[in-house]
């Protein structure tokens, strides 16, 4: 073999092992195309989104969403039973019945032992209290086709078809209700494993298993089938104040146009995300990823704790704690949102390591939540040693620097800032920090430790509208 075809197979093993851990870890649709992205199910993802609506109706929606900036995702499904796997089997992710192929005859056995016992609402919500998130989605009929609450126009549900019998969604509302968090549900749009006119471009994505004419289905019979009364019944029956949807696939422009109209004639309050399809929605996704330069647009990135979404028995590729925190302000700082996901197991319990991790992030929010919640995006780009979010009012902004690596050299210079310091501190403390503003920009001198090891906030007010 020639140095050049021991180059070129090393090349090829390299992109395998990547596409493989990939598809392992990868985000909702937890699916990998050729180059290794992630396939959301939606062709437009990267498009700027086209409104129906005034700027001013979107923003007014979105205003408490804005301002919230931190919520809990939740996969949780039949999947969870036993950990993604099936009569031994590892089925790798959520994405279990496809990943095995596993045929609905078989797959509808595990509602049959789905008795998730330690469920707790009351925890579940206060778990995402204590880690300082504002907001929860979870997971009301994956791709499975599975519907995680009580569902008048199809039996193929939680309450009908498992011993448990309960209502998770109806449990969790009525939890967040109690702690103050808004509440939303995820909905798989473009992917039901288990309705036979369900379809994917070229059947890739669809259940073709148990359903292999692909050429013969057709995705309006599923959509007026399914979609819009469990949509319907999700609005009336919880009133949630999210609809995310997932794998808009092959919607049309008019299905996607028609299913939003419906939202709103049930709750014209109700944000919709982008996977709605077809560049429609009130915000946009960034899965398992944060932009350089974050977005124009209302943004939110949902992301993992671990590497599947689902709960995977082998799983234990956890973020530190501090990656979180690091993430989260950098979101903020781009002016977005961070929707971190929990996959709880078959019995109804969050990991004990998602639940360390989430109260080491709430713990740090306690003391720093003023540099995130209600934030808008820096005024200026990425340093080197961590982020600015900023308010502003009035007559004043106050800017956020937090400092994910403290220097050596005792001080950070801002170039771009030369306004008029009204105050410096540690936004941990309290203490002042001297401040000069210089012809290199606004100098701030630093105590010898961070006063946290995480990300150390400073605050400054200055004078003047920082734009």
């Amino acid at each position: 073999m020639t140095i050049e075809m021991k180059q070129s197979s090393a090349y090829l093993i390299a992109i395998l092992t990547v596409v493989t851990i990939l598809t392992r870890i990868s985000g909702v649709s937890a699916q990998v195309n050729a180059d290794g992205s992630i396939d959301t199910g939606d062709k437009f993802e990267n498009a700027k989104l086209e409104y129906l609506e005034s700027p001013e109706l979107v923003a007014e929606r979105l205003a408490w969403w804005n301002d919230a900036r931190f919520g809990m995702f939740i996969h949780w499904g039949l999947y969870a039973h036993d950990g993604c796997f099936w009569n031994g089997q590892d089925g790798r992710s959520e994405h279990m019945m496809r990943n095995l192929q596993i045929p609905i005859s078989e797959y509808e056995k595990i509602a049959d032992e789905f008795n998730p016992q330690k469920f707790n609402a009351d925890e579940w919500a206060k778990i995402a209290k204590d880690a300082g998130m504002k907001y929860m989605v979870i997971t009301s009929k994956h791709h499975d086709g599975f519907a995680m609450f009580n569902s008048p126009s199809d039996d193929y549900n939680i309450v009908k078809q498992t011993p448990w019998k309960r209502d998770a969604v109806l449990e969790l509302k009525q939890a967040c209700e109690k702690q103050g968090i808004k509440f939303g549900v995820y909905y798989s749009l473009g992917r039901d494993w288990h309705h036979p006119q369900c379809n994917s471009k070229g059947g890739s994505r669809s259940n073709v298993w148990d359903f292999p004419e692909e050429e013969k289905k057709d995705y309006s019979i599923y959509f007026n089938e399914k979609v819009k009364p469990q949509i319907s019944e999700l609005i009336t029956q919880y009133k949630p104040a999210i609809i995310w949807f997932d794998t808009p696939e092959l919607i049309t422009k008019e299905q996607s146009i028609e299913l939003l109209a419906l939202i709103h004639k049930l709750d014209p309050d109700c944000i919709v995300n982008q996977r709605v399809g077809n560049k429609l929605g009130d915000y946009a996704v960034r899965e398992q990823k944060i932009p350089e330069g974050g977005e124009p647009q209302p943004w939110e990135t949902c992301m993992t704790l671990n590497g599947a979404w689902g709960y995977h028995k082998t799983d234990d590729n956890w973020k530190t704690a501090d990656s979180l925190v690091h993430s989260l302000v950098d979101i903020a700082s781009k002016g977005g949102n961070f929707l971190l996901n929990v996959g709880p197991t078959g019995e109804g319990v969050i990991p004990a390591k998602s639940v360390s991790r989430l109260n080491e992030v709430g713990e740090w929010l306690i003391v720093n939540g003023e540099a995130v919640y209600g934030t808008t995006s820096s005024p200026m780009g990425e340093f080197d040693w961590g982020r600015c979010t900023k308010k502003v009012g009035k007559r004043n902004t106050t800017l956020y620097f937090a400092v994910f690596n403290w220097p050596e050299s005792g001080e950070l210079v801002i170039p771009q800032i030369k306004y008029k310091v009204q105050k410096a501190s540690i936004l941990k403390t309290g203490e002042p920090v001297k401040t000069e503003t210089t012809n290199q920009g606004l100098k701030i001198s630093l105590p010898e430790i961070a006063p946290d090891e995480m990300a150390s906030v400073i605050k400054v007010e200055v004078k003047g509208l920082v734009k």
